[in-house]
């Protein structure tokens, strides 16, 4: 806010003359109307350069300032710095668990390198051999095709014919051969077969005897061989009286039969013709082949090639996103600076602000600026300032910007942020020193000027005049003011440079430090 005005003043061309002139008494005789009748001091309109200032107070703020978060939660592997520590652009400040990140990156660097073969794969000509076995795929189908429509051939048919006759035939051997089974066993075979059973079990017995009164082994030897003989004698009886054995003939006609079905429904199906389900595969089968030549020969479409480039940017994308995510792994510094605060330790979740700097080189003067008088500053216009750390030192400054919208008010008055670019200062600034500077709010150039004490100002009329100096005359003058400062006022209209102005003697009002007036010129510009 702005809390009071001063200005300088650089002359060019005649100094300011302060003479003291002593004017005698005139004769009552000669004495002219308007002379002086006391001693008096004069000064001398000049041309000179003349600027408003004003003083305000603030702070030192950076213009470059971050307070660097975690792009994701995750936990803290290093921290290489300390609150304090200078940092370049770019050094790493926090370093966070990669591993999962880094995995990503790896399967996102496969997708894109398949993406990339399948496109390559997509748009190269095909070989020789490619083209070859695309053709002979078509000339198969065809030829299938072709087969199914004309039938079986004279040699196929003749064959069919064949098997079906050699099933006829093997259908009526196998029936022949169960009738010869079943009418194999007559009553004489029967009786046949019981008396050798009754003279085996005659020698059996006689056997038995011979072994009781003289056991040894040839009489051991005979028994046995009755004993063998009577076994061999009834199963022989046993087998002949159940009937004959009849289910290995008929088992041999049934498979016969089943092939003869089957032969009679193979001819049928070869000589009736295709089936339209059947046509229908095949002639499929065929357009198949010939779509997959045709497309070998033409390459791919326009839209199978947008495809597969699409699917190669979207797998660039996301390898550049899998490779984004791992590069903000390690928080780096966006700019050269000082950190001044550190908010998490190794083995710590990160999951928000981990690191706090400032870039002590963009430091700039920030004031806040009364509405009243921010009018009269404008970008670029220059500065001083001095800071309470050292009150000696004036740095140079100029007005870098003037907020668009008021700040935030605690006592009730409008202000505006007025930001000041510092010059080099040599000095070790730290952010927050409070800084008193002091603004041109106005400066004109080659203007006729005259000291404000020289001036006279009519409350009522709110005219200002002068006293005006001719050889023995004294006149006065009504001029028009323009800019003022503490000192010299400018006029615009009424005086010529080298006119010699009193001062002091009977001034009603004075004009210049001391005055009580308060209206236009009262240190600030005038329109």
């Amino acid at each position: 806010m702005w809390n009071n005005r001063d200005s300088n003043v650089r002359r060019r061309g005649a100094a300011v003359s302060l003479l003291l002139v002593f004017v005698a008494l005139l004769a009552a005789c000669g004495a002219a109307p308007g002379a002086a009748t006391q001693t008096a001091e004069t000064v001398e309109v000049f041309v000179g350069d003349l600027s408003a200032n004003a003083t305000a107070s603030g702070t030192l703020r950076a213009a470059r300032a971050a307070t660097l978060e975690s792009s994701a939660t995750a936990r803290v592997s290093d921290v290489p710095v300390r609150a304090g520590a200078q940092v370049a652009a770019g050094s790493p400040l926090v370093v966070l668990d990669a591993t999962d990140l880094e995995l990503n990156v790896r399967a996102a660097q496969g997708n894109l390198r398949q993406a990339e073969a399948q496109l390559a794969d997509l748009v190269r000509e095909p070989t020789a051999a490619e083209l070859a076995a695309a053709e002979a795929g078509v000339e198969s189908a065809q030829a299938q095709l072709d087969d199914l429509l004309a039938g079986p051939t004279a040699a196929e048919l003749a064959q069919l014919e064949s098997s079906l006759r050699s099933a006829e035939a093997a259908v009526a051997s196998a029936n022949a051969e169960v009738t010869n089974v079943e009418g194999s066993v007559s009553a004489a075979d029967l009786r046949a077969a019981e008396a050798q059973l009754a003279a085996a079990q005659l020698q059996l017995r006689a056997a038995e005897d011979a072994n009781e009164e003289l056991a040894d082994q040839a009489s051991h030897a005979t028994l046995q061989a009755a004993q063998q003989a009577v076994a061999a004698a009834q199963a022989r009886v046993d087998q002949l009286r159940e009937g004959p054995d009849t289910a290995a003939a008929q088992g041999s006609a049934a498979a016969a039969a089943a092939r003869l079905q089957s032969a009679r429904a193979e001819y049928e199906r070869q000589t009736a013709g295709p089936t339209a389900a059947q046509r229908a595969q095949a002639e499929a089968q065929l357009a198949d082949a010939q779509a997959s030549l045709a497309q070998l020969q033409a390459g791919p479409t326009a839209a199978q090639r947008a495809s597969a480039e699409a699917a190669v940017e979207q797998a660039r994308l996301a390898l550049a996103d899998a490779e984004e995510a791992l590069a903000k792994a390690t928080i780096t510094a966006p700019f050269d600076g000082a950190v001044t605060t550190v908010y998490v330790q190794p083995g710590e979740i990160a999951a928000g602000p981990v690191v706090a700097l400032v870039d002590l080189s963009s430091l700039e003067a920030v004031l806040q600026v009364d509405e009243v008088d921010v009018g009269g500053l404008a970008v670029g216009q220059p500065a001083t300032i001095t800071l309470e750390s050292y009150p000696d030192t004036e740095i140079a400054a100029e007005v870098a910007s003037i907020a668009p919208a008021a700040g935030a008010s605690v006592t009730g008055l409008v202000t505006y942020d007025v930001r000041l670019r510092l010059g080099e200062s040599g000095l070790p600034l730290l952010a927050g020193m409070t800084a008193n500077a002091t603004l041109v709010t106005a400066e004109k150039r080659d203007v006729l000027l005259v000291a404000n004490e020289a001036i006279q100002v009519d409350r009522t009329s709110g005219t200002y005049s002068v006293r005006r100096q001719v050889g023995d005359t004294v006149e006065e003058i009504e001029i028009v003011i323009g800019l003022r400062d503490n000192q010299f006022t400018e006029v615009r209209d009424g005086l010529a440079a080298g006119d010699v102005l009193l001062v002091g003697g009977e001034v009603e009002s004075p004009f210049g430090p001391g005055g009580d007036f308060d209206g236009p010129g009262g240190g600030g510009p005038f329109n």
